[in-house]
């Protein structure tokens, strides 16, 4: 890797935001740490400026471990997460708090890993990728948005902590984004989540959102991540796609 260039760590690189962001920064000439739970080296172009790596975010000493072996970064981008869609009411709390602890947790401890690094520095950005779900909540993804939830409270607290040592905690908001694989990674935690009594609703809410015209793409995201990378202002919150920014706009979060 070029010492002289900028180093980004980003979580959840095997596909959607994350490989789209990692793509994104090094085509603009940064040190790229793309880490995967499983390590592909397909993905990506070859680069002397790629490091592919496995992390776990729910592991503490596979936290430990990236970091000790990557060396200094100057931005983290916390993308890695789960999706998951279903009634709430027959959602396991076993499962809700699988959720939280990559959604939730996992953005937490990465931070938590980082801020010394950045604080002997006085420099350094956290970029936490959340979800336009904040901004307007929808319907049967209860668990999904209280864990993105969580970590907007909690970027917006740190953002105040950081500025007292001259680093930067920023939010990246995506919208609905038909071509990412939202419940791919869910495997079988979804199974039985939707049951006959929901069936006509569900039914509903997937019929309007396939009637949605303005959506976000992966590479919506990566811009915005690149935005919030590189802004010094104290703005906290980067919606990424046109709906997104619609529905911050609505809500009187951006201009």
């Amino acid at each position: 890797m070029k010492t002289e260039a900028k180093t980004v760590l980003i979580t959840g690189c095997s596909s959607g935001y994350g490989l789209e962001t990692a793509k994104h920064f090094l085509a603009k000439g940064w040190n790229v740490v793309a880490a995967m739970r499983t390590p592909r080296e397909d993905v990506l172009p070859k680069s002397e400026r790629l490091r592919i790596v496995a992390l776990d975010v729910t592991r503490a000493e596979s936290i430990a471990a990236v970091f000790k072996d990557i060396g200094p970064v100057d931005v983290l981008v916390n993308n890695a997460g789960i999706g998951l869609m279903g009634a709430f009411e027959v959602t396991p709390m076993a499962t809700t708090r699988e959720i939280f602890e990559t959604n939730t947790f996992g953005m937490m401890a990465m931070t938590q890993a980082v801020i010394p690094q950045f604080r002997a520095r006085r420099s350094g950005v956290v970029i936490n990728v959340t979800s336009s779900a904040t901004l307007m909540p929808m319907p049967l993804v209860a668990v999904y948005t209280a864990s993105k939830t969580a970590i907007e409270g909690f970027t917006e607290s740190l953002a105040h902590e950081f500025e007292a040592f001259g680093l930067r905690a920023k939010l990246v908001e995506p919208g609905y984004a038909p071509s990412t694989r939202f419940t791919a990674n869910s495997g079988s935690r979804m199974d039985g989540l939707l049951p006959e009594a929901y069936a006509a609703y569900a039914q509903s809410v997937f019929a309007s959102l396939s009637q949605v015209s303005e959506v976000t793409t992966a590479a919506d995201v990566a811009e915005a991540v690149w935005r919030a990378a590189h802004d010094e202002s104290k703005q906290l919150r980067f919606p990424a796609g046109p709906d997104a920014i619609a529905m911050a706009r609505a809500g009187g979060w951006i201009p």
